[in-house]
């Protein structure tokens, strides 16, 4: 008996696992809730229509959005010429180089008459040639697009109000080049030179970009391209782009306010070695002479600045905040 309640439950589950498993392909009942599923998912042939015609806008906007990241990509590699652009000197890259050799020779010049060694003026001559007019270009640069995006909220308003108003897209780019601030007026000024000579207006816009190099500037040119391209509201799309360039210098306060602190300890945690050093020459002389006349505290001090170096560009890394 126990053998065939046993024969019976294994049947029993053979025939549940075949009939959950098999039985729906047998009987045609997969094959069925497939056909049912795709009925469901079909689209009326007006929505087919629709999607086809389109296909050819959106396959514009995606090839417009491919040959600007394509010239993103170009445009994190400008040459020192383009830099200087945005930096907003009227230099050419002749001109800098030989300021840079000459201020480079001049320091170096400087070491060996008051005979402080070779090494030391090579030093001191190389990083004030080829590290001291590339950090004023930097710093420059970065100057000019603080300005710049001071005032690119209300340049796009301007726009805006002027589109709405019924004026054309470039009568609005000419009165932002002739009655706004610097740098706007001048990069606006050469958008519209940029269109005067032929260049389409999508296309100066999108050169914006490389003269100012910034993701504000960049989304400015993304909207006037693609719009000049595929069509749209153009006053609601600029827009859209005033309001999120409001809140990204929001943002962007917001962040700076927040890291205040952690800057300002940074800045006591990175000064307060080379201000005790200072206070114990002061007091003792003789103390801490041994640092620069010992070759062991030539190799301390050495060491030590090395590591306070690195100390200062992780606290650098720490606080400085990108979005």
């Amino acid at each position: 008996m126990q053998v065939f309640a046993l024969f019976f439950v294994v049947a029993i589950a053979i025939g549940g696992v075949a009939w959950v498993f098999i039985y729906p392909f047998l009987s045609g009942e997969r094959t069925r809730e497939r056909r049912m599923a795709n009925v469901a998912r079909s689209e009326p042939m007006v929505a087919r229509a629709t999607r086809s015609a389109q296909k050819p806008r959106r396959e514009q906007i995606e090839g417009t959005l491919k040959e600007m990241e394509q010239r993103l990509r170009q445009a994190k590699r400008a040459p020192l010429s383009v830099r200087l652009t945005q930096a907003g000197l009227n230099w050419s890259k002749r001109r800098f180089m030989i300021s840079a050799g000459v201020l480079g020779v001049a320091v170096f010049a400087i070491p060996m008459l008051v005979r402080a060694g070779l090494l030391v003026s090579l030093a001191f001559g190389f990083a004030a040639g080829a590290g001291l007019p590339f950090w004023i270009l930097s710093f420059l640069k970065k100057r000019r697009e603080a300005r710049f995006l001071n005032n690119f909220p209300e340049a796009v308003d301007v726009i805006v109000r002027g589109i709405k108003a019924g004026l054309p897209l470039l009568d609005s780019l000419k009165l932002i080049a002739t009655e706004s601030e610097e740098p706007i007026r001048s990069e606006f000024r050469a958008i519209i030179e940029t269109q005067t000579i032929g260049l389409p207006l999508g296309e100066a816009c999108l050169k914006l970009y490389e003269r100012m190099p910034l993701p504000e500037a960049n989304f400015f040119g993304i909207v006037i391209s693609i719009q000049q391209r595929a069509g749209g509201n153009l006053s609601e799309a600029l827009g859209n782009l005033s309001r999120v360039l409001r809140d990204r210098k929001k943002m962007k306060a917001k962040i700076q306010a927040m890291s205040t602190e952690a800057k300002a300890s940074a800045t006591i945690i990175g000064a307060l070695p080379i201000a005790v050093m200072c206070l114990v020459y002061v007091t003792s002389p003789t103390y801490i002479a041994l640092l620069w006349t010992d070759p062991l505290g030539r190799i301390m001090i050495a060491c030590s600045a090395i590591w306070m170096s690195l100390g200062i560009f992780v606290m650098r890394k720490m606080i400085n905040f990108d979005f």
